[in-house]
């Protein structure tokens, strides 16, 4: 238990001291919100994985790769296709024109892109991410506290507690550039764990043919893409629901804000070659890690009950392959997916608040300094507003798991920005009108999908198994570009910023 005990102090001992290291970098607010735009790729590069990923990765996705074997793969193929698709297509024209309009969040780009005087864009904005980010960093909190619980046999309260109070501390201390510096550190935890588990794992059960031979006694469909049952309408909405999870890598606020920290658009292909290696292997290395979990640790019962349930493989597989010594550092790595995450996303909910609602909304003349201080205050009672979600839904909702709570979350952020996002860097005839209707119609189709139609008889089946975030981002989609297309005077105003975008596209 010492050297568990141990790996944590350590762990969260080195997060605050990166947050003080970066409190004494920080002059102003675009320091605060955007690490003065001064960050080289591989910082932004393992920022972005470590936020994209958090609890998902280390007992979501290991917890799919058991329950589901093979199938959880498509997973990998979605996630990669997006994240690539973000930096080889979006990052560079992204980059360019938020240095173009000199913006430090994703709404001060939308609202100059779109000349929006009213400010309906950055008001609609700074609602949206603020509750779902809420909500998104509630199923983190709650993660948390599973993994004290599932390492260190710790009251689940306790858990969260201790979390909460290490995250808001190196926040609100250091901002943005705490988050990338703890990032960066956290996703290179992150990609070693997920690699070397399975290897090791793997290696000590007799290599691959003895995983495979092992899943197909406890149940051959665990070895099958369809996970068994052929492309019938219902396998095939699940497959789509599990590959377009990575639609929300193509504009979600919390990882674009990094392409706008960039220092300069050449350090683009070096990041998105990290990028990739990074989604690529871990992962990957996630699913096989839930795989080998349920072929050691169960046997040819393959009753994931033994240990906990599915989303407990991780912390099990860790304990019976490694010494102690070792364990301690995974709880580390679980603890950094989970933290990397809660960081970047309060970073960004405080800077919805308090950059884009009350600098530029209620009080342009606010000084930095105090901006500074209000963004600190804020993100902090963000964080509250996250850790009382979090324990309102453990007591509700016993039976949930981090698969559903952080997907609901993401899907939320994802179906609001990724479709406006998309459109508003490839296609000109996007108005500002256009851009509120997809916010809007994403915002409300994530619930209605998720708790509505789902329920429905007949039609619901198929909804459910698709998830809520392909038919809230094709819904999104299609209300912006209708919307746009009647909005004779949203397209007058938009015809110096197709300049703009013809400009950023070379």
């Amino acid at each position: 238990m010492i050297f568990k005990v141990g790996g944590v102090i350590v762990y969260l001992g080195i997060l605050l001291w990166l947050g003080v290291l970066a409190s004494r970098r920080m002059k102003d607010i675009k320091d605060y919100f955007a690490a003065g735009k001064n960050l080289g790729f591989l910082a932004v590069a393992f920022s972005a994985r470590a936020t994209g990923e958090s609890a998902w990765l280390l007992i979501g996705l290991t917890g799919m790769g058991c329950a589901l074997g093979v199938k959880a793969f498509w997973v990998v193929v979605g996630e990669v296709i997006g994240v690539v698709g973000a930096w080889l297509f979006m990052s560079k024209r992204f980059k360019r024109l938020t240095d173009q309009y000199d913006s430090i969040t994703v709404p001060d780009y939308l609202e100059s892109r779109f000349q929006d005087k009213s400010q309906i864009i950055r008001i609609v904005s700074a609602f949206a991410l603020t509750i779902f980010v809420t909500i998104y960093v509630s199923a983190q909190i709650d993660a948390t506290g599973k993994a004290f619980e599932d390492f260190l046999g710790w009251n689940y309260y306790a858990g969260i507690a201790v979390g909460f109070a290490v995250v808001a501390t190196y926040i609100t201390s250091g901002g943005f550039l705490a988050v990338a510096w703890s990032d960066m550190f956290q996703g290179a935890l992150m990609f070693l764990g997920l690699v070397i588990l399975p290897i090791v794992a793997i290696a000590s059960m007799g290599g691959v043919a003895a995983l495979t031979d092992g899943l197909s006694k406890i149940d051959v469909s665990l070895l099958s893409v369809t996970g068994g049952t052929g492309w019938t309408p219902i396998a095939t909405a699940e497959i789509l629901g599990l590959a377009l999870i990575g639609l929300g890598f193509l504009g979600s606020p919390q990882i674009f804000v990094r392409f706008i920290a960039l220092k300069d658009e050449s350090e683009i292909p070096k990041g998105a070659w990290v990028a990739f290696i990074w989604t690529l292997l871990a992962d990957g290395g996630a699913v096989l890690v839930g795989m080998a979990g349920r072929v050691m640790l169960t046997g040819d019962s393959g009753d994931m009950s033994v240990f906990g349930g599915a989303e407990a493989v991780l912390p099990a597989l860790v304990e019976h392959v490694f010494p102690a010594l070792i364990v301690g550092i995974y709880i580390a790595i679980v603890l950094s997916a989970i933290m990397s995450t809660v960081d970047s996303l309060l970073v960004l909910a405080g800077s919805a608040a308090v950059r884009d609602w009350y600098q530029k909304v209620k009080n342009p003349t606010i000084s930095d300094e105090d901006l500074v201080g209000l963004s600190r205050k804020v993100t902090f009672g963000l964080a509250l507003g996250g850790l009382a979600v979090a324990l309102a839904v453990a007591i509700s909702t016993p039976d949930r798991t981090v698969f559903w709570f952080v997907i609901f979350g993401w899907s939320g952020i994802s179906a609001t920005f990724c479709p406006v996002m998309i459109l508003s860097l490839f296609w000109p005839g996007l108005t500002g009108r256009g851009v509120v209707a997809g916010m809007v119609t994403g915002f409300f189709a994530v619930p209605f999908f998720k708790f509505g139609i789902s329920n429905l008889p007949g039609i619901g089946e198929f909804f459910s198994a698709l998830s809520e975030l392909p038919p809230s981002f094709a819904m999104a989609f299609l209300a912006a570009i209708v919307v746009s297309l009647t909005d004779k005077k949203g397209q007058s105003i938009v015809a110096q910023a197709a300049e703009d975008l013809k400009s950023a596209s070379r």
